[in-house]
């Protein structure tokens, strides 16, 4: 049947794409996979060059006939765990980026369900094997994609602005006493390995402003910065994931908020204080 004969056609133009948007941007997409939460943060680095390899493995088995049950069984795989992490953010009601295609797209029911469209198209290059190439192969995977594709379009998930907004109040319980005009509140994880990248640049910053970190469990290490235990922080002021900082003035009003996964997002934020 010429559908399932061209299915390998389409999963492969899929990961190649999606490897290719990873690649463009690789510490990006470990800010995303970071995001999900579902690994140790120091562990989304080697988390996000993984996926980059199985994906462009897949593709490789998938477009050599010999090959091809592997490469589909690889892409299966990896479906099935993409599929696992973005039910695990729904699940938590989280704001996620999905990092699927090197794109900015939330994790949603349209991505959960384009994955899973995939995932078929997977097992069926798999269990039909390998099949001569033929052109008419090209436009049926074409419609195959873009059906696969359609239902992350027609239920994309609207970016909603997260986090304090300037003007609002920031929510901290057991903050010490602001001692200057300006504080910067960054919010960090122990299972975070961004904010550990990131803390030499908040220790820097002090040297600027006020500097106090905010964790939602104990046991973060400060490198001399004053440090906060808050459980509720994050969802009290609707933060998605660290690190992400905060900046308010004397009386704890939001000057500026946004993530501080890299020194330049950092500075924006500092920037937009004033």
């Amino acid at each position: 049947m010429i559908v399932a004969e061209s299915a390998y056609l389409a999963v492969t133009a899929a990961l190649l794409v999606a490897a290719l948007g990873k690649l463009r941007d690789v510490r990006g997409f470990a800010r995303s996979v970071a995001g999900y939460q579902v690994l140790p943060g120091r562990l989304a680095g080697s988390a996000a060059v993984g996926v980059l390899v199985a994906e462009s493995v897949a593709a490789g088995l998938l477009l050599a006939p010999g090959g091809r049950r592997w490469g589909g069984v690889v892409a299966g795989v990896l479906f099935v765990a993409f599929m696992a992490a973005m039910a695990s953010v729904l699940r938590r009601r989280m704001a996620v980026d999905c990092g699927c295609f090197g794109g900015r797209d939330l994790v949603g029911a349209g991505t959960l369900l384009r994955t899973g469209l995939l995932l078929v198209l997977a097992v069926t290059a798999a269990v039909t094997g390998p099949v001569a190439f033929a052109p008419v192969q090209l436009p049926v995977a074409a419609v195959l994609l873009g059906l696969a594709f359609l239902p992350a379009r027609l239920l994309r998930v609207e970016r909603a602005s997260y986090g304090p907004r300037p003007g609002t109040r920031f929510a901290l319980t057991g903050g010490p006493e602001p001692t200057g005009d300006r504080t910067m509140y960054a919010l960090v994880s122990p299972a975070c390995g961004l904010c550990k990248e990131m803390l030499p640049e908040f220790v820097a910053t002090a040297g600027r402003l006020e500097v106090v970190l905010v964790s939602a469990v104990d046991g973060y290490g400060g490198a001399g910065l004053p440090v906060v235990v808050d459980p509720d922080v994050f969802d009290r002021n609707d933060i998605p994931w660290p690190p992400y900082v905060v900046v308010t003035d004397r009386a704890g009003t939001v000057l500026s908020a946004g993530g501080a996964a890299d020194p330049a997002q950092l500075e924006q934020v500092l920037s937009m204080a004033g």
